[in-house]
């Protein structure tokens, strides 16, 4: 799925056509059978519903519009949001990842609603991710959105198809950290992103 900005509303578009639901509750129960399971069973019979469903609501990010005003009083230190809660699915393995996100920025001309950069967290973590490519999903979107002097966002998160398959490193977590601008060289205010 790719996303695309319109004049501060942060819209989902997908490249590969409408949601076929029929079809995909088809292909669940294929898959269910082909690893053995009976789906006529009364435990599974309404299972690839369920785990279409699911999937249908974990990758449909709701649209919302970045609401920015004058940055008035010229604040010009950071602002950081830490530990925004967040899921994804693994594009590589179809197994959730969740974490937190810190995510921050450096005004210039324009401020953002608080609330806008957990959203944009959600916005871009309800999709077939790489926690890399979030975390500099998220970044981008304030850079164009808000055209602020500096962006931070440091994501850390434990992934399913590391911990309970493969390697099974339970309770492992990955870190990702990215700052750009007047933030990209600044290691005090990089330090605001850490945990206190």
């Amino acid at each position: 799925m790719s996303t695309m900005v319109q004049t501060g509303a942060l819209h989902a578009v997908t490249d590969d056509g409408p949601i076929d639901r029929d079809r995909a509750m088809t292909a669940v129960a294929d898959l269910l059978s082909a690893l053995g399971r009976d789906v006529a069973s009364e435990d599974l019979a309404d299972t690839p519903r369920r785990v279409v469903d699911g999937f249908i609501e974990m990758l449909t990010p709701r649209p919302f519009t970045m609401t920015t005003f004058a940055n008035d009083a010229a604040y010009d230190e950071v602002v950081v949001v830490r530990d925004i809660a967040f899921a994804s699915i693994c594009r590589h393995h179809l197994l959730p990842f969740r974490g937190t996100a810190t995510v921050g920025y450096l005004p210039g001309t324009r401020l953002v609603g608080l609330s806008k950069l957990a959203r944009i967290v959600a916005f871009h973590a309800r999709d077939l991710q790489v926690q890399e490519d979030l975390t500099a999903q998220i970044a981008r979107t304030l850079e164009d959105e808000l055209a602020p002097r500096g962006v931070g966002v440091v994501i850390e998160a434990e992934h399913l198809c590391m911990s309970i398959r493969g390697v099974q490193a339970a309770g492992a977590t990955t870190a990702t950290a990215l700052f750009r601008g007047e933030l990209a060289g600044d290691a005090v205010r990089q330090a605001r992103f850490r945990p206190v």
